[in-house]
């Protein structure tokens, strides 16, 4: 029996889109915390876009004293230095992100095609995801976030995103997600071969005008009209 989707805030920017992005919030946020993202991204020449915004399911958060909260998996302990996640709960979001790409899928956008996003916790799995998907994507973003799994990745990542492109961006103020967390991301991608973008803003754990701009303008290098 094939689970349920999970349910999400859907934009297109034109009618018949060509491409989509699912785009996952940050811990104890929802689907609505990127959505005003969208029109400053700059993407008025671009083509066809869907924005997906799926929420994440509540669950108790254990290194928040067990407080029941919107999250992508279980964070059992976090430090300057790391992070430990529940690696059953990361499988299991990744899961449901490759139910949403398979959907897209189903509605005439193909794996290549599609951009994975993520703020903070949604950026870890849209890492994860992406780094494991089992056909070529055509992006990852990942902001003020980490690798939670960094095991998982090094077993399941696939030849078909070997060189998947990626990016990566972090302010410098984070106290929530040290810089340090991100840069470690960095690195880990870049030892198995990747070149991400990597940008860094003096901002705390949030997002800023200069990084979507950028945002958009990599979006818009990944998206060609007519197709690659």
């Amino acid at each position: 029996m094939t689970a349920a989707l999970l349910p999400a805030i859907e934009l297109e920017t034109a009618p018949n889109p060509a491409y989509s992005v699912i785009w996952m919030h940050g811990l104890g946020a929802d689907g609505s915390d990127f959505v005003p993202v969208v029109p400053e991204l700059g993407l008025d020449d671009a083509p066809a876009i869907r924005f997906i915004f799926p929420h994440a399911p509540a669950m108790p958060v254990t290194a928040n004293g067990g407080y029941v909260m919107p999250a992508w998996y279980d964070i059992l302990s976090f430090d300057e230095v790391g992070r430990r996640g529940d690696e059953a709960g990361i499988r299991v979001s990744r899961d449901a992100i490759r139910a949403l790409i398979a959907r897209e899928n189903a509605r005439g956008v193909p794996s290549e095609r599609i951009v994975l996003a993520g703020f903070s916790q949604g950026g870890a799995i849209a890492y994860t995801a992406g780094l494991t998907h089992p056909e070529r994507l055509a992006g990852i973003i990942a902001l003020s976030t980490y690798i939670p799994a960094p095991a998982l990745v090094t077993a399941e990542a696939t030849p078909a995103n070997a060189d998947t492109p990626i990016f990566a961006a972090h302010g410098t103020g984070d106290d929530v997600v040290p810089l340090a967390l991100g840069e470690q991301a960095r690195d880990f991608v870049r030892a198995r071969g990747h070149a991400p973008q990597w940008h860094t803003y003096p901002m705390p754990h949030s997002v800023c005008l200069e990084e979507i701009a950028d945002i958009g303008a990599w979006l818009r290098a990944q998206l060609p009209t007519p197709f690659a």
